[in-house]
């Protein structure tokens, strides 16, 4: 970015867009439009609307020092920003919470399609809630529901209540913290729906720089990645239902290994929902008869 010239919105976006993608992201498009709105502090379409409009040098300052983090140190968009939006909702984003992904737009789909019903009540809970994402685009579609989310971590809780209050949905989700179900011992709901960590340690070096500024906690689990699916799996019987929905992100090569998890501990109707790149993200299941009543941990 010279600083001989004269640098307009559109000079700005057709200079880094290249460059970005010259460091091989993903949509570097897109990622140099929403950091120079960030920059000039406006709306991602307004840049169009001015396009030949003048930035300042203090503008360009900003903006330079976004680029750069982005760049050079592969910090995620999201996190200099400090927004994301999912399911149509601007949601608060920081290092401790993990990115919400268009793919898990494909869990929330699939749950909003078993409850239908927009009279029913159903009880939900989100586990590993982070941003509050899922449980934030439920609540959203399905104004009578009854959200429950957790996490075991306290900074990502206070993230879900930032957005639960930036939407205007506090008095609709109720956030508790402890591991796993233990915060909701005792009770039982209507369904149960996670985005867990589902990647293997192994896979830790072959993966885009990008993950290394978002927590370890909600990427990794165990050394075949499936170690919080198959705890998750054994668990949910003591929580759920007769007839219950359990429904999990997943990765799609675990897909086989998931539904026959499922199976072993009882659940019926396993099926499962690909993104939008064909790919099997989501897979869903009802408990079984045999099941009710099941401990927590009980294999």
């Amino acid at each position: 970015m010279s600083a001989g010239k004269t640098w307009t919105v559109g000079a700005l976006l057709r200079w880094t867009a290249p460059y970005f993608e010259s460091k091989g992201m993903e949509a570097p498009r897109l990622d140099a439009e929403l950091l120079l709105a960030f920059a000039l502090q406006t709306e991602r379409l307004r840049l169009y609307l001015d396009f030949e409009k003048p930035v300042t040098a203090a503008e360009r300052a900003r903006f330079r020092a976004l680029v750069q983090r982005r760049a050079e140190q592969r910090v995620p968009t999201a996190q200099l920003t400090g927004e994301r939006e999912f399911w149509s909702l601007p949601l608060r984003i920081t290092p401790d919470v993990l990115i919400p992904r268009p793919d898990t737009e494909t869990l929330v789909e699939a749950v909003l399609a078993q409850f239908a019903d927009a009279e029913a009540a159903p009880r939900i809970l989100d586990l590993g809630t982070g941003s509050g994402a899922i449980a934030l685009a439920l609540a959203t579609e399905r104004p009578r529901a009854q959200l429950t989310a957790s996490d075991v971590c306290p900074a990502a809780l206070a993230v879900a209540e930032q957005n639960a209050e930036r939407l205007g949905l506090n008095g609709r989700l109720r956030l508790l913290a402890g591991c796993g179900f233990a915060p909701v011992a005792g009770e039982r709901f209507d369904a149960v729906v996670s985005n867990p960590p589902y990647l293997s340690r192994a896979e830790a070096g072959n993966l885009a720089p990008e993950l290394a500024h978002e927590p370890e906690l909600a990427l990794f689990a165990g050394e075949d990645g499936g170690e919080a699916l198959r705890g998750i799996i054994a668990a949910a019987p003591g929580v759920l239902e007769a007839g219950g929905l359990l429904a999990l992100e997943i990765a799609p090569a675990q897909a086989a290994a998931v539904r026959e998890w499922l199976a072993q501990a009882g659940f019926a109707e396993i099926e499962t929902r690909r993104d939008l790149g064909g790919n099997e993200r989501a897979v869903l299941a009802r408990l079984g008869a045999n099941r009710l009543g099941a401990k927590e941990g009980e294999a």
